[in-house]
């Protein structure tokens, strides 16, 4: 956790930080209740058992308790999700295809590629569809997943705030080769990807990246 790379890394890992934190927590307190209550009640200290009538103030606490933080979980959950559903309307547009069992980028002026290049710092929307089976579209490093249907067009966004190289993996099986369905997001300096974008459909970012040595020398 706290080690992402995209504009959602933040709130996605305080959100399961909260939960993970809440969840632990009432795991210890219950476990240490049952252990204290199983050695206060057991048969050699209370032969003869007595029945309890009940407790209002206590069943109103345990029920009042554990729905306000469930509405904090989902308060910050909706939150998140509005965020990521609600793509910048100056986004970079990329179409992407699944299939069993590769991804395959498609950009607007109609060069095509096998990983996802995005500039850094920028809006970067998916246009998500399958020409097969269900697959999903997973970046861990992006906090970011979406299933991905062959009768229906979804999208995904995000804003990569870290320079690198990302894995991209299928997060539903698909097949035979499920496992090896991987590609990378490449995250690069705006002014390097403009000049990548603007080259011919086949050139590879070996090409800028030797037009770029060659202008430095």
């Amino acid at each position: 956790m706290f080690n992402g790379a995209s504009n959602f890394s933040q709130g996605v890992d305080s959100v399961f930080l909260f939960t993970l934190v809440v969840s632990v927590f009432f795991l210890v307190l219950i476990t240490g209740l049952m252990i204290y209550f199983v050695i206060k009640y057991n048969r050699k200290r209370n032969s003869k058992a007595t029945n309890v009538h009940g407790n209002i103030g206590l069943e109103i606490t345990w029920t009042v308790i554990p729905t306000i933080l469930v509405l904090i979980m989902f308060y910050f959950g909706w939150i998140g999700y509005e965020e990521m559903v609600n793509p910048p309307g100056d986004a970079l547009k990329v179409n992407v295809t699944a299939q069993m069992w590769k991804w395959t980028f498609k950009y607007a002026n109609g060069k095509t590629t096998d990983s996802l290049y995005v500039p850094l710092n920028r809006p970067v929307v998916l246009t998500l569809h399958s020409i097969d089976v269900t697959h999903a579209f997973y970046v861990p490093k992006f906090r970011i997943k979406k299933d991905v249907y062959s009768n229906q067009t979804r999208t995904v966004w995000f804003k990569a705030e870290e320079l690198g190289n990302f894995d991209i993996a299928c997060a539903e099986y698909c097949g035979l080769n499920h496992s090896k369905m991987y590609s990378k997001v490449k995250v690069i300096p705006d002014k390097d990807f403009i000049l990548w974008y603007n080259q011919s459909a086949d050139s590879s970012m070996d090409t800028v990246n030797s037009s770029k040595d060659i202008e430095d020398k």
